[in-house]
């Protein structure tokens, strides 16, 4: 960033734009600048928010929920379902009062979210939470005890559900419904911004992405 061509006030109006989720298209209209600028801008404060985010990666335990979300438009002939025909898979792992992981998969298959599972949530004292998709089904092999949400009878469960995850997905949507329209390959950076505020609710972001962006 020191090597910027912009003054240190123009970045941090930037910044202001992006904390306040304006588009670029917004933000370079306010901010009187070309829109290849703030674009830049927005791409290097994503890019540096995903790297922040996978540095600090911390394994959970306690009450975990976790599912699967799919995103992208709908074209005829996808299922319902686990479609990867032209959706992203991706699998959040959130903690219940606590932080969220969310990450693009392959495939929704016990091959491959077991050993993110692994990976990301302690054995010991840990319960987790998931819908009736078989491919949890090794998780009680694994050692994890496990509680399988029916939503047909227990969606209103005080204690068992995954409403959190499935809120985390409802507020990922939200945030990308404003851009009307992701690439793909720009998909992930997007879903880590999303990650980022869910994870910093509460605080100021402003404050928390300068110490990130310019250190």
């Amino acid at each position: 960033m020191k090597f910027s061509k912009l003054s240190h006030f123009k970045i941090t109006n930037i910044l202001k734009s992006f904390c306040l989720e304006l588009t670029s298209t917004q933000a370079s209209k306010q901010l009187g600048l070309n829109r290849n600028t703030t674009d830049r801008y927005y791409q290097i404060f994503r890019e540096k928010i995903a790297k922040y985010e996978e540095n600090n990666i911390k394994k959970l335990s306690g009450k975990i929920e976790i599912d699967e979300s799919y995103f992208g438009a709908r074209r005829k002939g996808d299922s319902r379902g686990r479609s990867t025909k032209s959706k992203i898979p991706v699998i959040g792992i959130l903690k219940r009062n606590g932080l969220v992981y969310a990450s693009i998969i392959p495939d929704a298959s016990r091959k491959t979210l077991l050993p993110i599972i692994r990976r990301l949530v302690k054995k010991s004292r840990t319960c987790i939470y998931t819908d009736q998709w078989r491919s949890y089904d090794g998780l009680v092999f694994s050692g994890y005890k496990h509680y399988r949400i029916n939503h047909a009878k227990e969606f209103t469960n005080r204690n068992h559900h995954i409403n959190g995850i499935e809120s985390f997905w409802s507020f990922v949507k939200r945030k990308m419904r404003k851009h009307n329209g992701i690439r793909r390959d720009k998909f992930y950076l997007h879903l880590k911004e999303a990650e980022f505020r869910f994870n910093h609710r509460g605080k100021d972001i402003y404050k928390v992405l300068t110490k990130i962006i310019f250190n």
